[in-house]
């Protein structure tokens, strides 16, 4: 018996010796991995730049996530110059062969867009309400001369990237289900000679622009 209670004192002692004051020992295994200098994703960049590594955690330019089609990408700037730009985009779903389903995107629209700008596109929806709901300043009313006149790729833009008191709606709608509610507002407001020839004047006057950034960067 006492040999047992030896032998349990000799391996006591040596597993506290190994578990003493001395964390550090003189030896590793792997010292890369115990001392590990690993960074976490998104954080701090300082480390990276003082090893001439220099990454502004953005995707690169034309990046599509992954399970999204090629065909919705959307890589426009936002500043004035991109803004120009999306009155010559063209709505991927106006393609021949392109899948819509018209309920979905009233689905859609009425979820992500109609608490504003009403069920009748009419810019009176619940959060305005005549002026009697939390909202005071009157959301945008599709169905007005100047929206009927709005080329679906600025619209596309505004929802993307956010326009006046409107936020980005970019993480809560997919390019494609994005194009699908400009797909039915346009298909709500209608057409007409008058809403095709400023929409041709907004896409001349975005084409100037442009013409007149590129001329001064030169």
């Amino acid at each position: 018996m006492n040999k047992y209670i030896v032998i349990a004192t000799v391996a006591f002692s040596a597993m506290a010796a190994g578990c003493g004051a001395d964390s550090n020992p003189g030896r590793s295994y792997m010292p890369d991995m115990t001392y590990s200098r690993a960074y976490e994703t998104y954080a701090s960049t300082a480390d990276l730049e003082k090893e001439g590594v220099f990454y502004n955690r953005k995707p690169v330019p034309g990046t599509v996530a992954r399970g999204e089609d090629a065909e919705f990408a959307f890589n426009l700037p936002h500043d004035s110059v991109g803004y120009a730009q999306s009155a010559v985009l063209k709505n991927p779903l106006d393609s021949a062969g392109a899948k819509m389903d018209m309920k979905e995107a009233e689905r859609l629209y009425l979820v992500n867009c109609g608490i504003c700008h009403g069920a009748k596109l009419d810019g009176n929806g619940p959060l305005f309400n005549g002026g009697d709901g939390p909202y005071t300043a009157a959301p945008k009313n599709f169905m007005a001369a100047d929206m009927k006149a709005l080329p679906a790729g600025t619209m596309f833009y505004s929802v993307t990237y956010g326009k006046g008191q409107m936020g980005s709606y970019a993480s809560q709608l997919s390019p494609k289900q994005r194009w699908e509610i400009i797909t039915f507002i346009k298909s709500k407001q209608g057409g007409g000679a008058a809403a095709s020839g400023a929409a041709t004047d907004s896409t001349k006057a975005a084409g100037a622009a442009v013409a007149a950034d590129a001329t001064a960067k030169k």
